[in-house]
């Protein structure tokens, strides 16, 4: 069986046919595909014609023919040849194809997609008031498409994963991922991305005018996607998701000196390996972020009638971002209820041409409030922040109520009305519903206001706040702005958190998972384990009753089924006794009786801690199940991991000396299992004996170069219990003699490196048991 599909973008449809190749040049297109008869070819535009025609040779080919394309641009021609079946439906008269593997859509993988498809687009052509151009749109599923999705107009290609729902996929979030992907390549189709499918209003109806404003493309569809998958899915709550998934992760990365702007000159974007580098989370997630803070402080009324303006003096054209700020500087002007201090491009031209973000620093006893580029204040490198300003819309709640819209527009200024009073119950909150792209530093005055509140009343500030508020201040602790006890003092209130995606962020902050196989090493952890423990059981128990009794009812809970597993996770890891039995229970439940399935949602944890708490048998159970043919490869990922948990030495040992056997289907098994090992606290020890004292035979199995890898990433693991000098000593004879000489001076630098840090971190973890001894009991 064969299938070809084609991926034009960003530069790809100059080795398919001739053609000037950028995305201002648009043109119509004729394309007819000559292909085996058995097979089907699709493309942008409806088939008009199937005829045959024989060969030299006499053999039989079908000729498909396309009727005529809109004007468009080359990366978004597109054709498909398959073997495919399709379910259809009909939207406002125009058809809608899903087309999958036979037996998907013959078992009903794809009705999801096709039933929500046809909503989607709707929803944007009311909201945009323009109608989608094409007669037909074509969803396939591809089983292997590297690029995830494409929104190729009137042929948009999926990976499966992206298109398909299974019954199996009840609890792992795959609706949302189908409604958030399908929302995003549908924005495209109409020329916006603000909603799933406006993505391609801005893309595919007006294109940029060059790749170095792609993010008009991807970043307003990343943005959209959301609004289209929370119509589709009202479940799904709009700003948690957009806050967690969107906007936390690319502050994490938007902060080094380094990282690109949004938007930069054409001259720079040059060749086409650097505009593949351009499809990245800046121009997607930031992108996003940005469009969501310019709605905010616009109104989405507003930005959407921009919007609408934009898209219909520029389809089938091209346009740049100042064409954008053009229309929407029009529509303020035409309206008294939105004053800016600037112009919207002045504004906008602040965040999409300067690389990084603003941290805001408040002094409420003045009302002052200070900009600087939030950056690792401990890099010596990072020293210079060239003095940016950005103009920062600040939306702001005072003891509650939300209050008028401020505007920075310079390095400092004062705010009387953010002045607090001394009455501990006057605070305030900004950056509300984390509608602006920076982060806030409060003074010690109204941290402290801000804690007592979270302790008397959570539901006070809004939960993405109370998301922002925790990650804000960890970042800043990370960052060298505030010390940890200032961040640790807005977690006291977190046994009254009931946000299973707030806690993610705490665990992953105060636990990360590189710290897990060292952090029983040191005073703090029966510390961090009473406090964090005390303050988990509501919501562990919560969670824990429906896995017992109606786990059924965790299946619109998207987070649930997202962040379920790390919290269950770090409950075991603490040794939570309630989650120990449950893992024997759940576990023993699928040894007596194996066609139980334990439920997706913790069964990486539960297979782990289930083989912790038992002895060979559990494990024997486990490499029985492995080695089945009938074993999906998810679960032997799972039960790969899972069988590293096993408390016994000789198990460990046993398990290492298996992965060297010819039963495992390749060498990267091996090196997997060597590193879960490692990783576990009384592991590590024994997988490094193992590595030194097989280091011929796994050397002779893995090759130079992935024996290259392994080391790497053995060194990495290793290097997180680096402490001293004579650790350090042990590891570089072993380097030595395994290792050319041109590589031993960066295996020298790193081991320095990993000693350094580990003993910042020993320093960090004291000051941490330091403080918990004082509020262990709070």
């Amino acid at each position: 069986r064969m299938l070809i599909a084609s991926q034009m973008e960003p530069t790809y449809a100059r080795t398919v046919y001739p053609c000037f190749d950028e995305p201002a040049m648009k043109a119509t297109f004729n394309i007819r595909i000559i292909h085996d008869p058995s097979y089907v070819a699709l493309s942008n535009m409806p088939a008009i014609d199937v005829s045959e025609m024989k060969d030299e040779n006499g053999s039989v080919w079908a000729i498909t023919t396309f009727n005529t394309s809109l004007k468009m641009s080359t990366y978004i021609t597109a054709f498909v040849i398959c073997d495919f079946d399709y379910v259809t439906r009909t939207e406002r008269g125009k058809e809608i194809r899903i087309w999958a593997r036979k037996e998907a859509v013959k078992n009903g993988y794809v009705d999801y997609a096709l039933n929500i498809t046809g909503p989607i687009f709707s929803f944007l052509e009311d909201l945009l008031n323009i109608s989608y151009p094409l007669p037909k749109t074509d969803l396939v599923a591809l089983p292997e498409f590297e690029a995830g999705a494409m929104e190729n107009w009137g042929l948009m290609t999926f990976q499966e994963s992206s298109l398909m729902y299974l019954p199996s996929d009840k609890f792992t979030g795959r609706k949302a991922v189908i409604a958030i992907t399908t929302s995003h390549e549908i924005g495209h189709q109409a020329h916006v991305e603000t909603f799933f499918f406006l993505f391609k209003w801005f893309g595919n109806l007006v294109t940029m005018s060059w790749w170095n404003d792609l993010w008009l493309n991807e970043g307003l569809a990343s943005y959209f996607e959301y609004l289209g998958a929370a119509f589709v899915e009202p479940k799904l709550s709009l700003d948690k998701v957009f806050h967690d998934h969107v906007i936390q992760p690319i502050l994490s990365e938007d902060n080094e000196i380094g990282v690109r702007s949004l938007s930069a000159s054409e001259d720079k974007i040059k060749g086409s390996s650097f505009l593949i580098s351009l499809f990245d989370t800046i121009t997607y997630n930031k992108g996003a972020s940005i469009t969501w803070m310019l709605s905010n402080f616009l109104t989405e009324k507003l930005f959407i009638r921009a919007l609408t303006s934009y898209l219909k003096t520029f389809s089938f054209s091209n346009a740049n971002q100042d064409d954008l700020w053009t229309h929407i500087q029009l529509v303020v002007d035409g309206q008294d209820e939105v004053q800016l201090p600037a112009s919207v491009k002045k504004i906008m031209d602040s965040w999409t041409c300067q690389n990084g973000f603003p941290v805001l620093t408040l002094n409420l006893s003045t009302g002052t409030i200070s900009q600087e580029q939030f950056l690792n204040k401990r890099n010596d490198n990072n020293t210079d922040t060239y003095n940016k300003t950005w103009i920062v819309p600040i939306s702001w709640m005072r003891n509650g109520s939300s209050q008028p819209l401020l505007w920075l527009d310079e390095s400092s200024k004062m705010f009387p009305e953010v002045q607090v009073s001394e009455s501990e119950y006057d605070w305030i909150l900004l950056n509300v519903n984390l509608s602006g792209y920076y982060r806030v530093n409060y003074d010690e005055l109204n941290l402290k206001r801000l804690a007592r509140v979270l302790e008397n009343d959570p539901k006070a500030i809004p939960a993405v706040n109370r998301l922002q508020l925790l990650d804000d201040v960890f970042a800043l602790t990370q960052f060298g702005y505030i010390q940890i006890e200032s961040a640790l003092e807005l977690t006291k209130y977190l046994g009254k958190e009931d946000e299973i995606f707030i806690w993610n962020m705490v665990l992953l902050n105060l636990l990360p998972d590189t710290w897990e196989s060292t952090l029983k090493n040191y005073e703090v952890y029966p510390l961090l384990k009473k406090y964090l423990l005390k303050r988990m059981l509501p919501i562990y128990h919560y969670y824990a009753g429906l896995i017992r009794q109606n786990v059924d009812a965790l299946e619109n809970d998207y987070f649930a089924q997202v962040y379920l597993e790390k919290l269950f996770a770090t409950a075991c890891w603490l040794g939570l006794q309630d989650c120990l039995d449950l893992s024997s229970e759940l576990y023993a439940k699928w040894m007596n009786s194996p066609e139980y399935n334990i439920p997706s949602l913790i069964r990486r944890t539960i297979c782990c801690y289930g083989i912790a708490m038992g002895s060979d048998k559990e494990w024997n159970f486990a490499w029985n199940v492995y080695n089945q043919t009938n074993t999906t490869k998810e679960d032997k990922d799972i039960l790969m991991f899972a069988m590293s948990c096993a408390r016994e030495s000789w198990l460990l040992y046993r398990y290492l000396q298996y992965g060297l056997s010819d039963t495992l289907p390749s060498s990267n098994c091996t090196s997997e299992i060597i590193l879960y090992v490692m990783v576990k606290d009384i592991g590590q020890r024994i997988a490094w004996e193992f590595v030194t004292q097989n280091w011929p035979l796994l050397s002779e199995r893995y090759g130079e170069e992935c024996g290259e890898e392994l080391l790497h990433d053995i060194l990495k693991v290793m290097a997180r219990y680096i402490n001293t000098d004579v650790q350090i000593q042990e590891l570089q004879i072993f380097y030595n003699m395994t290792l050319e000489e041109n590589e031993r001076e960066d295996t020298t630098a790193l081991l320095e490196s990993a000693k350094f840090e580990n003993t910042e971190r020993r320093e960090l973890l004291m000051e941490v048991a330091d403080w918990l001894q004082k509020n262990i009991n709070d």
